[in-house]
C-alpha cells in the first residue's frame, strides 16, 4: 500500500492530467495539493492559493499563513503537526473568490484527499470552504462551533466528519474584532480532537 504521502502525489498526478480547471491552470504557477502531515488528526482547508502560494506551491504561506502559524503555536501545535490545503488548488486571476463551478471541479479531489488523510477534524476556514460542508450554515453564527456531517466520496462511500468552521485568517487581518473571535475559536480545536481520541 503506498503512503499517504504518495497517495496525495499520485492523486496532484491526477490533476494535472485530468487537466482539471484547465483556465486556471493555464495562468497560475503550480497546483498548490497541501502541506504538513498527511496522517494528521486535524485538516485546514481555505478557499483557494494567492500570489504567495501559487509561487511558493504552499498553502497559506503569506500573511494569513503567518497569522496561522501564530494562532497553531497559541494552541501548542505547529504546521508539521496538521495538514493544511485548499478546496481549489490553483490559484484564481487576480485574487478573486473561486468560481462556485471550479470548487465543484476540485470538490472529489478534496473528498479524497481527505480519504487518504482520515483526520479526526477538519476546520474550515473561511465561508468558501466551510459551505461545502455546511450549505445552509452562515458564519456569524455558527463558527467555533463543532458539527457533525456526512461527506460523500468519489468511490461512492461516505464518512462521518467532525467540522468546524472558522472565519478565515485573511479576514481577521483586516478586522481587529474577528481577531480574537479567531483566535478564541482556535483554540478550542486541540480539545475537540482530545475528546475524540478518548
Amino acid at each position: 500500500m503506498a503512503s499517504q504521502s504518495d497517495q496525495i502525489q499520485q492523486l496532484a498526478k491526477q490533476i494535472i492530467e485530468r487537466e482539471v480547471c484547465q483556465d486556471l491552470a493555464s495562468q497560475a504557477t503550480q497546483l498548490v495539493m497541501g502541506d504538513g502531515d498527511p496522517n494528521a488528526d486535524i485538516v485546514f482547508i481555505g478557499e483557494a492559493p494567492g500570489k504567495n502560494e501559487d509561487e511558493q506551491g504552499k498553502p497559506f504561506v503569506g500573511a494569513a499563513g503567518n497569522f496561522l502559524n501564530e494562532m497553531l503555536a497559541a494552541a501548542g501545535m505547529d504546521r508539521s503537526d496538521v495538514y493544511i490545503t485548499n478546496i481549489v488548488k490553483y490559484r484564481p486571476p487576480g485574487n478573486r473568490d473561486p468560481f462556485p463551478e471550479e470548487k465543484q471541479a476540485f470538490w472529489p479531489y478534496l473528498a479524497h484527499q481527505l480519504q487518504i488523510i482520515d483526520p479526526k477534524v477538519i476546520v474550515t476556514l473561511g465561508r468558501h470552504s466551510m459551505e461545502f460542508f455546511l450549505p445552509t450554515a452562515r458564519i456569524s453564527q455558527i463558527h467555533g462551533h463543532a458539527v457533525r456531517k456526512k461527506v460523500k466520496y468519489h468511490d461512492g462511500t461516505s464518512h462521518e466528519w467532525l467540522i468546524v468552521p472558522l472565519y478565515h485568517p485573511a479576514a481577521a487581518l483586516y478586522n481587529g474584532g474577528l481577531r480574537q473571535t479567531l483566535i478564541d475559536d482556535f483554540l478550542k480545536v486541540p480539545a475537540l480532537v482530545s475528546s475524540i481520541k478518548s
